[in-house]
């Protein structure tokens, strides 16, 4: 089997929030990357990236042909190899990687060749990584964001109780004082109840010194976790945090590649690691530093793209919990079903998606 063409689109797609209550709509957009790579026996694969920026990032056209040159290069091989073609892409661009665009392109190649693969073999990504098991827990992640009024969150804390959700997460650092980011999590709290698990983002906007102090007065809530409380390379400053609260710390999201993952590790900086699919640079790589972490007796949760991350999570013994952000689910036929605040495994060969040809024809900007 040779791969014999790859296409890729870019795509503006509204940042809406549906899974929030009383919020406004907005005419900013999200923009994606998408790649189709097909091979000469028929099989196909999918994969996707974007930049996490609203308006679209100036550099989407860069992302869009980093992505369309990575594939280019493996027109002509074999798919199934996937560990050696990425690490062949990895040498050729090393002048440019291993993080930034590099890894968010790689990352869409990657996906589409164990796309491929899983179809090839007639098993889902989940069964080759390992297939742990078939569901594990899901939460609502976008729905109760720092932006927000204290009338949207009391509203909506319960809506997604209604929905089946019983892990939601919510954001702090947008409020002038310590008493008003408090008040959010007490109202939160109170119109949820105890039984479900509230998790809080802080997506680097606290020093050390505010996210051991707040950290601790927040600690009456029972968070789940607390998110990204310093900047993301402040390994010592996590590691002080986690030291003096007994909320558990999560982290990860914003590094690029494997090896600040180990560097974070061996700084004992967190409890929790959490792993971004298209920084990290795919499915290859993820899995990586889900061994790492298991390695140091540590669970892992997933940044966004549920539909994708769902194979990879269930596949490992040390997967915590899925970040359900809806972001990219209409880019699809069918996403995984929900059922009991769980999300579950497509049982279809490879990633078990299929691009909604209709919605990229919409959206599509080039």
């Amino acid at each position: 089997m040779k791969v014999t063409k790859a296409t890729t689109r870019v795509l503006h797609t509204p940042a809406d929030s549906p899974l929030a209550l009383g919020v406004p709509e907005t005419s900013a957009k999200r923009a994606f990357v998408t790649l189709e790579m097909q091979t000469d026996e028929g099989v196909d694969g999918i994969g996707l990236t974007f930049i996490p920026a609203l308006n679209a990032s100036p550099l989407l056209p860069a992302l869009n042909s980093a992505v369309d040159a990575l594939a280019q290069m493996v027109v002509g091989q074999d798919p199934m190899p996937v560990e050696a073609i990425a690490s062949n892409l990895m040498e050729a661009a090393s002048g440019s990687g291993p993080g930034g665009i590099f890894s968010l392109a790689l990352s869409a190649v990657d996906m589409a060749l164990w796309d491929i693969k899983g179809k090839a073999l007639n098993q889902s990504v989940c069964s080759l990584l390992g297939g742990y098991r078939n569901r594990l827990p899901t939460y609502a992640s976008g729905g109760l964001m720092r932006t927000q009024n204290l009338e949207s969150l009391a509203e909506t804390g319960p809506h997604l109780v209604e929905r089946g959700f019983k892990q939601m997460k919510t954001q702090l650092g947008g409020e002038p004082t310590v008493a008003k980011e408090l008040e959010r999590i007490k109202v939160l709290r109170d119109g949820i109840g105890d039984d479900i698990d509230l998790m809080c983002d802080i997506n680097q906007l606290w020093d050390v010194n505010q996210a051991i102090d707040i950290g601790t007065r927040l600690e009456d809530y029972h968070l789940y976790w607390l998110e990204d409380v310093v900047e993301h390379d402040d390994y010592q400053g996590f590691a002080r945090v986690a030291d003096a609260l007994t909320t558990p710390i999560a982290a990860g999201e914003y590094h690029y590649g494997i090896r600040p993952f180990r560097h974070m590790l061996e700084a004992r900086s967190i409890d929790i690691v959490m792993i971004d699919l298209l920084r990290v640079g795919g499915i290859t790589q993820w899995r990586k530093v889900a061994a790492m972490a298991e390695a140091f007796n540590l669970p892992v949760v997933s940044h966004l793209v549920p539909e994708i991350h769902v194979q990879l999570m269930a596949a490992i013994p040390n997967g915590l919990t899925v970040e359900y952000m809806p972001w990219t689910l209409r880019l699809f036929e069918e996403t995984p079903e929900l059922e009991g605040g769980d999300i579950i495994v497509p049982d279809k060969p490879g990633l078990g998606l299929k691009f909604d040809q209709d919605v990229l024809k919409k959206f599509q900007v080039n």
